[in-house]
């Protein structure tokens, strides 16, 4: 079997360390990234009690000494309200000034991703969310474009989606992943490069790490937020920008079966940005995908600050000369 563009990824992955920028946070002070070290016994590694984010950062292409930050008050609210499923109280506000300062002090020259924590920093053993401590903590990593393949190969997979009902799913918790990392690896190992997640209703979701959208008849389908997806902030995004371009943008549940007579489907996220999806089992899109291609191409225009209509929604950071 060939080695698919996901599998070389991860066996770059597992041989390579992530170079990651020079400062971190943690426990209220910026420190070196190398110092920056919890214990083996920390409350959040054994249960995954944590809530994270992730904020994409690059250089602007037209002001010298310039960081764009796409979406960073969504972000930040999104985070501060994720925390309160810890029982943690802490403002966006907080959070935005705290990521501002971080990045300044990085000085960072290249694209890179924000990995924001909320996370139970105490020592017990007893899986609770009360009468323990808690901390956040920040840490980034430079990265390419992409950081996922801008074209997958999916499958359908074995592994439901969570239902809201056991976990709060319009929080970003950490111990919602190990169902993501279970559909993912599962997709790999079985010659695919992403996996599709069902509901407990037998609906679509979305991908492991990613929202999902079809296009059918021109109009743009997303699952809606009944279907236990995360309230993805890309998401969000490519509907705004779709539908103030006059596309039909409808949020609804989608059948597994409509899956294989769409038009064009494709798998967004932060770290993503947007992927094309070639095929899904067996069925293989058409090889022309153009609201696919405009939409990427319309954010990045926006991510860029290269598109007037939504210059609130970048954050600029102007760094020392």
């Amino acid at each position: 079997m060939n080695t698919t563009a996901t599998e070389q990824t991860a066996q770059a992955g597992e041989k390579s360390t992530p170079s990651f920028l020079s400062q971190a946070y943690l426990q209220g002070s910026f420190l070196p990234f190398e110092q920056a070290q919890i214990s083996i016994a920390t409350h959040a590694l054994h249960y995954g009690t944590a809530v994270l984010g992730g904020i994409r950062g690059l250089p602007s292409s037209s002001i010298s000494n310039q960081i764009l930050l796409f979406r960073l008050d969504a972000h930040c609210q999104r985070l501060s309200n994720s925390a309160k499923f810890l029982g943690y109280s802490i403002t966006s506000d907080f959070i935005k000034s705290t990521l501002l300062e971080f990045v300044y002090l990085n000085q960072p020259n290249c694209p890179f991703y924000l990995r924001p924590l909320i996370y139970t920093s105490g020592l017990g053993i007893a899986p609770r969310l009360h009468k323990i401590e808690k901390d956040f903590l920040i840490y980034g990593l430079s990265v390419g474009d992409n950081l996922f393949a801008p074209e997958v190969r999916c499958r359908i997979s074995s592994w439901c989606r969570q239902e809201d009902r056991s976990q709060p799913l319009r929080g970003k918790l950490s111990a919602s992943y190990i169902a993501s990392a279970l559909a993912k690896t599962e997709a790999v190992n079985s010659g695919f490069d992403e996996a599709i997640m069902m509901n407990s209703q037998g609906k679509v979701s979305e991908a492991s790490g990613m929202n999902l959208f079809l296009v059918r008849n021109g109009e743009l389908i997303t699952p809606s937020f009944d279907q236990d997806i995360l309230e993805g902030i890309t998401r969000d995004s490519i509907i705004t920008i779709a539908s103030n371009l006059g596309i039909s943008v409808r949020e609804r549940p989608i059948d597994k079966s409509e899956l294989f007579i769409a038009d064009e489907a494709f798998l967004c996220g932060t770290a993503a940005q947007i992927s094309s999806i070639l095929s899904i089992e067996n069925y293989s899109f058409p090889n022309r995908r153009p609201m696919t291609k405009m939409l990427r191409e319309r954010l990045k225009a926006v991510m860029e600050d290269r598109d007037p209509k939504y210059s609130h929604w970048i954050t600029k950071v102007q760094l020392h000369h």
